[in-house]
């Protein structure tokens, strides 16, 4: 099996933590969250992890170089001259993957007990071109789906801008989106964009001739840990079996 880890962000929500290491080295009870991370996927089965790196890329480098790799295959894609956004570092990422089986997409700084496994069998069921992970939480911007959990728009409560899929008059319920998806490879002949751009604005112009659906758990374990506060909650809940321990 095989994912991308999304690891060259900035990180300056975790400033002063980020000022000489990039946010994916950042330690929760003594491990990086990359580390985590690779861990875990590494635990259910996924052996090739592309990461994509940018600020302070040489630590990440000589950190998996340092570990041997963690014994499975990883593949840096280093974005050296312009960190590329979600959208823009997957697409150049591509590259990397097998283009016959399906890619899990998973930010560095989301912690999550998720079952991995049913989410991917779920897109696979599904045949789905992407599976999101969503669940019912508070944020100021939503993904909007019909009652198949399909797709069909997004909204910003702060500014009152909607974007929606087709014109069809239904009601559509809001649900977070949350660092977590699964693509299809055929994903990549379908982004009308390159360079650097944005994964969502990609989804909702794809889901116009394509099923994007939303996988909704919100009974698992859900932490962003881009924050200060928030790295201080998860060290506190790392005995709640979150997925760090």
């Amino acid at each position: 099996m095989q994912a991308m880890i999304f690891a060259a962000g900035l990180g300056t929500r975790l400033q002063p933590l980020t000022n000489d290491k990039p946010k994916a080295m950042v330690e929760i009870n003594g491990k990086p969250m990359l580390e985590w991370l690779i861990l875990k996927l590494k635990k259910i089965g996924y052996n090739r992890i592309v990461i994509n790196t940018h600020h302070f890329a040489d630590l990440i480098h000589n950190f998996i170089s340092k570990n041997n790799n963690f014994g499975i295959e990883i593949i840096i894609s280093h974005e050296k001259d312009l960190l590329l956004d979600t959208g823009g570092g997957l697409q150049n990422a591509s590259k990397y993957f097998d283009l016959s089986k399906p890619i899990l997409v998973h930010n560095v700084d989301i912690i999550t007990n998720l079952d991995l496994r049913k989410l991917l069998a779920f897109h696979l069921e599904s045949n789905n071109i992407a599976t999101l992970f969503v669940r019912n939480r508070e944020t100021s911007r939503y993904l909007l789906f019909d009652n198949n959990n399909i797709l069909k728009g997004w909204i910003n409560k702060n500014t009152g801008d909607k974007i929606l899929v087709d014109s069809e008059n239904q009601d559509l319920k809001e649900l977070a989106f949350n660092g977590v998806h699964i693509i299809s490879p055929k994903m990549f002949s379908k982004f009308s964009s390159t360079g650097k751009f944005s994964i969502i604005p990609e989804y909702l112009q794809i889901a116009k001739t394509n099923t994007i659906k939303g996988y909704e758990d919100n009974s698992c374990y859900y932490l962003d840990i881009g924050k200060i506060d928030s790295l201080k909650k998860a060290e506190k809940d790392a005995n709640k079996n979150i997925g760090i321990s």
